[in-house]
């Protein structure tokens, strides 16, 4: 198979990016269980520092007590803190949970707005959760940028940014609105299994060909700064017969 030749511009090596991770991950799902909007962003509020392993065994017990935004809004504090305690941060989390449930009910009818504009005034709800919801949910626009995709954006050469909103409006300039929400979930499902933070498996990537960071980073450096200063080193004179 012939070398793909090297895409120069972070547009066009979005194209290719995007097409290779759909026939890498053609069925990338949200790894948060869930069954509806509310439950989806309920989940996805327990997940900020915490793995969504973690949070699948957590929220249906959640769930099961609080079945619906107006069942967690009156919910007693310290029950739920009990309940989601081994997510991290519980105080915190539960104390979002039941202000985003009381806002939903409230001001949304008991319904899971669909505009971002509207999800990130609900308390514990950024611009990454609420894409998750517009995107996996509601099939909406909406690229979550976490730090999966945050990593994978930058090694990929898309970004130099570090903030997760300016990458994702600088990913947005370059990945059309209908890929942006499985774009999103095939990165996370890629920096998990072979773009690892800290020992990416470049020799197994099939992003490499493009990828400016391949051989660059983690385990690869030492010996990529060893082959280079080996070949810059000037060679040694031959010894002349005496």
């Amino acid at each position: 198979m012939a070398a793909m030749a090297r895409p120069r511009g972070a547009r066009t090596r979005a194209e290719a990016i995007v097409a290779l991770l759909k026939t890498m991950y053609p069925d990338a799902t949200c790894a948060l269980n869930h069954t509806n909007a509310y439950e989806l962003l309920a989940a996805t509020i327990l997940s900020a520092q915490s793995t969504d392993e973690r949070v699948n065994m957590v929220t249906p017990a959640v769930f099961a007590k609080y079945p619906t935004p107006r069942d967690l809004a009156h919910a007693d504090p310290g029950e739920l803190e009990t309940l989601v305690q081994s997510t991290g941060f519980f105080r915190s989390k539960a104390k979002n949970l039941i202000g985003m449930a009381q806002a939903v009910d409230e001001r949304f009818g008991g319904m899971i707005p669909v505009e971002l504009e509207d999800l990130v005034t609900l308390p514990g709800v950024g611009r990454k959760t609420g894409n998750v919801v517009r995107s996996v949910w509601f099939n909406e626009p909406g690229l979550p940028v976490d730090t999966h995709v945050t990593r994978l954006s930058r090694r990929l050469g898309l970004t130099n940014e570090n903030d997760p909103v300016k990458i994702e409006f600088e990913l947005n300039d370059v990945v059309a609105p209908q890929e942006r929400g499985d774009f999103s979930l095939r990165l996370i499902q890629h920096g998990r299994l072979v773009c690892d933070a800290r020992k990416p498996r470049c020799d197994e990537c099939q992003l490499a060909e493009i990828c400016p960071s391949a051989f660059k980073v983690g385990p690869w450096v030492k010996p990529a700064k060893k082959a280079a200063a080996k070949k810059a080193a000037p060679k040694k004179p031959k010894r002349q017969p005496i």
